[in-house]
């Protein structure tokens, strides 16, 4: 920084000021500093600035050992908000659930100096092992159980079922089957219990889900079962990759969709636009999800001080060519027109 600072033909505090973007520097002189900085190929020290400040600057995420689609795009939601705020992400990837292992992630991410942890929880299991977490750290979950103790963003998943299913209805369908996720998964919970409200809501039958493990081959199995069902015209498949193995199993039964079967997925992964037919689905925002849950990170680090709050990220519906109007007698079927 001294370097920096003899070149620029100003006090280290100058450069100090510049660095960290505070107020006081007049524009001509902040010029002068930053292209000395960038002369020098200057990096700040974040550990030395870290035993001045006492601040790391630096955020703990502990999530699954997963590249699903959902915990991966969360932590990436959170990674770009934290690069927002000028903070830096160290993560633990848990090898178990059990509250030993959760508390030992934790753990490691303190021995690190971060100043607080986003924990991204979407298993019953990891919900259950955040009881009892230290006090006197800064704790945000993600997709955590609404009952806990500490700060909690989560999707509106039970909206998002909501909207699928009502979806469907209104073009028609008697009755709307799920393919749903693994029952030790809170988001396939909420998402059945969203999709069976509005049936009953409806006054639709209800009937019996198909067991899925968000992989598309549990979709194809599901689909397979399905598609042998003549009155089976909709389908909620709990996400998009399940909602391909449907997709597949369909075709291959020679019932196509839209045109036997309408078919909504969720999650609205980069490729659902380009499926065949293009897969009308959930969209959840994990931008949104990733600055909320840092938002709330950095008002504890702040406050010193962690309240229970329950913040929710409203789902979006896209209507794409997957779904379309039950058949009229003697009438051709309609398609929604894509968005």
């Amino acid at each position: 920084m001294m370097d920096v600072a003899i070149l620029a033909g100003v006090s280290h505090q100058t450069v100090s000021r510049v660095v960290n973007a505070l107020p006081g520097v007049k524009p001509t002189t902040r010029v002068r500093v930053l292209a000395a900085i960038e002369q020098l190929g200057y990096r700040r020290n974040s550990a030395a600035r870290a035993l001045v400040t006492g601040r790391s600057q630096t955020l703990g995420v502990v999530t699954l050992n997963s590249t699903l689609y959902g915990p991966a795009s969360t932590l990436y939601g959170i990674e770009q908000a934290a690069l927002e705020s000028k903070y830096f992400v160290t993560v633990a990837s848990l090898r178990s659930t059990e509250r030993p292992a959760v508390r030992q992630a934790i753990g490691r991410l303190v021995d690190q100096g971060v100043e607080g942890v986003v924990i991204i929880a979407p298993l019953v299991a990891l919900a259950e092992a955040l009881a009892d977490l230290p006090t006197d750290l800064p704790i945000v979950a993600v997709e955590g159980d609404a009952d806990a103790d500490i700060d909690v963003v989560t999707v509106g998943q039970d909206a998002g079922a909501h909207a699928a299913t009502a979806h469907l209805l209104s073009l028609g369908h008697q009755t709307v089957w799920h393919v749903a996720g693994p029952t030790d998964w809170l988001e396939a919970r909420q998402r059945t219990a969203g999709w069976r409200r509005t049936l009953e809501e409806a006054g639709a039958e209800v009937p019996p889900p198909l067991p899925g493990d968000w992989s598309a081959r549990s979709g194809y199995d599901a689909g397979r079962v399905l598609a042998r069902m003549p009155d089976v015209t909709a389908i909620f498949a709990a996400n998009d990759s399940m909602a391909v193995g449907i997709m597949r199993a369909f075709h291959e039964a020679g019932r196509p969709i839209p045109g036997a079967v309408s078919l909504v997925g969720f999650d609205d992964v980069p490729e659902a636009a380009y499926y065949s037919p293009p897969l009308t689905t959930i969209r959840q925002d994990f931008g949104e999800v990733g600055r909320r849950s840092l938002a709330l990170l950095l008002d504890q680090i702040e406050a010193g001080s962690r309240p229970a709050q329950r913040h929710v990220v409203e789902t979006t519906l896209v209507v794409r060519d997957s779904t379309a109007s039950t058949p009229a007698a003697g009438q051709p079927r309609r398609r929604r027109p894509s968005r």
